[in-house]
C-alpha cells in the first residue's frame, strides 16, 4: 500500500473512532439497547448466535467484581483517618450512612417483593444451566464462612462475604498503624483509582455487549422481557424517589430540624449535574460548593463528610442491589430465604461501599451480589441496556443523601449557619 494512501485509511479510521468516542456512552447504550431490540425481533430464536458477544461483557464484567471490590473498600474505609480524631462528626456521619443504606436496601427488597417485576417471563427456551438449588446453612455455618481462612482462595473463588471482612480488617489495619500504614494506603488508593480506569475501558464495551443481549432477550423471550424491565425501571426511580422524599426529608426535618424545600433548591445545581453524568466523582465539587454557600454547612465538615459519603454513601445503589437481584431471582425462579434477604441487605450495603463512583459500577455490584444468593449472572443481560436511564436517578439519590447527612452532622455539631440555609429558599 502506497504511503499516501497509508495515511489516508489510518486518517480516516482515527477519525472514525474519534467520533464514536465523541458520542456519550449512554447514548451509545441507548442507541445499541435499541437496536438489538429491533434485531432481535427480526431475527427471532437466531438471535442466540451473537449472545457471545454479550457473555464476553459480562465475563469482563466478573473479571473486575475482586479486585475492584478488595482497592476501592480498603481505600474507602482506610481514608476515613484516625478515628479517634474524627470525634463527633465522624461517628455522626457514619452512623446516618450506615442507618440509610440498610433503610434503601429493605426498601427495593421491600417493592421487588410487593411488585414481583420479575414474574410472568417464561424463560424456559434460554438455553442455559438450571440454578443451583437453595441449601440450609446454619448460622455457626454462616458465621464461620465469613471468616477468610485463605485469603488469595477467598479471590480466586469470588467467594464475596469473607472478601468483604478481609478488606475491612486490612482497611482497619492501616487505620491503626497510622503513619506507618500510610504506604500501604497510597498502594491502595492509587490501585483504587487504576480500577475505576480499568472499569471505565470495560463500560467502553457495554453497547457492544447490550446489542448483543437484549438482540438475544427479545429475540428468544419477546415483550414480556422487555415490559419487565420497564417494570424494573419505574421501581427504580419510584424508590430513589421514596428515599429523597422519606428518608432524607424525615432526617433533615426531624433530625437535623431545617426547611426541607430550602435543602432541595439549595441543591439543584449538584441535582442537575449529577443526573446528568451519573458520576458521583464528577459531581463532588459541585455538591461541595452548594452545601457551603447555598446550605450553610461549614468547609471542614462538607469536605470531610461529602468527600466520605462519595466513596461509602451509595444509598440509591443500596436500592437497586436488593431490586435488581430479587429481579433476577423472579426471572429464572430462585428460591430466597429469609436468610438470604438478610445477605442481599448486607451484601447490598457493604456492594455500595465498594461501588466506584463513576458511571456503570452498579452492573460490577451485582455480580458481586448474585453470586452469593446463587442468582444468575444472566440477569445482567436483561438489565444492562436500562442500567444507565436507572443509574442517572440512583446518582442523583446518592449525591442529596451525602449533603443531607453533612446536613444533619452540621446541625447537630453546631456546624450549620441555618441562616445561609433559609436564604436558599430565594435562590
Amino acid at each position: 500500500m502506497p504511503a499516501s494512501r497509508a495515511r489516508r485509511w489510518r486518517w480516516k479510521k482515527d477519525s472514525n473512532l474519534s467520533v464514536w468516542l465523541r458520542i456519550p456512552l449512554w447514548q451509545r447504550v441507548i442507541a445499541a439497547l435499541v437496536l438489538g431490540i429491533i434485531v432481535g425481533r427480526l431475527w427471532g430464536p437466531g438471535a442466540e448466535s451473537i449472545k457471545i458477544i454479550g457473555d464476553v461483557f459480562v465475563a469482563f464484567i466478573k473479571m473486575l467484581v475482586v479486585p475492584l471490590i478488595f482497592f476501592s473498600l480498603v481505600a474507602g474505609v482506610a481514608s476515613i483517618g484516625d478515628l479517634r480524631k474524627l470525634g463527633s462528626v465522624g461517628w455522626r456521619a457514619m452512623l446516618l450512612f450506615v442507618v440509610t443504606g440498610q433503610m434503601a436496601v429493605w426498601l427495593g427488597l421491600t417493592l421487588g417483593t410487593l411488585v414481583a417485576p420479575g414474574l410472568g417471563v417464561d424463560t424456559s427456551a434460554l438455553t442455559m444451566g438450571t440454578p443451583p438449588a437453595p441449601t440450609e446453612t446454619s448460622w455457626r455455618e454462616m458465621l464461620l464462612g465469613m471468616i477468610p481462612q485463605s485469603p488469595v482462595k477467598v479471590m480466586a473463588d469470588v467467594n464475596v462475604l469473607p472478601l468483604i471482612v478481609f478488606s475491612l480488617l486490612i482497611g482497619i489495619g492501616i487505620l491503626m498503624a497510622k503513619e506507618e500504614g500510610e504506604p500501604a494506603l497510597k498502594i491502595f488508593e492509587s490501585g483504587s483509582v487504576v480500577m475505576q480506569k480499568v472499569t471505565m475501558i470495560v463500560m467502553e464495551l457495554t453497547p457492544f455487549g447490550v446489542f448483543a443481549l437484549m438482540a438475544w432477550v427479545a429475540g428468544t423471550l419477546g415483550f414480556d422481557a422487555l415490559a419487565a424491565l420497564g417494570k424494573l425501571v419505574f421501581l427504580n426511580y419510584l424508590g430513589c424517589f421514596l428515599i429523597i422524599a422519606l428518608i432524607y426529608g424525615g432526617m433533615l426535618k426531624l433530625v437535623a430540624r431545617v426547611p426541607v424545600i430550602g435543602f432541595f433548591r439549595g441543591m439543584i445545581d449538584a441535582i442537575a449535574v449529577s443526573y446528568s453524568t451519573a458520576s458521583s466523582n464528577a459531581t463532588l465539587p459541585v455538591t461541595l460548593r452548594c452545601a457551603e454557600r447555598n446550605l450553610g454547612v461549614s468547609r471542614s465538615v462538607a469536605s470531610f463528610v461529602i468527600s466520605l459519603g462519595a466513596t461509602v454513601n451509595m444509598n440509591g445503589t443500596a436500592m437497586y442491589l436488593g431490586l435488581a437481584t430479587l429481579f433476577g431471582a423472579q426471572i429464572f425462579g430462585v428460591d430466597l430465604s429469609w436468610g438470604d434477604y438478610g445477605m442481599i441487605a448486607l451484601l447490598g450495603t457493604l456492594g455500595a461501599v465498594g461501588a466506584a463512583g463513576i458511571p456503570g459500577a452498579g452492573l460490577i455490584m451485582m455480580a458481586l451480589v448474585f453470586s452469593a444468593v446463587n442468582v444468575p449472572l444472566e440477569t445482567i443481560a436483561f438489565v444492562a441496556g436500562v442500567d444507565r436511564i436507572m443509574d442517572m436517578m440512583r446518582t442523583t439519590t446518592n449525591i442529596t443523601g451525602d449533603a443531607a447527612v453533612a446536613v444533619t452532622v452540621a446541625s447537630l455539631t453546631g456546624e450549620l449557619d441555618t441562616a445561609e440555609l433559609a436564604s436558599a429558599d430565594d435562590i
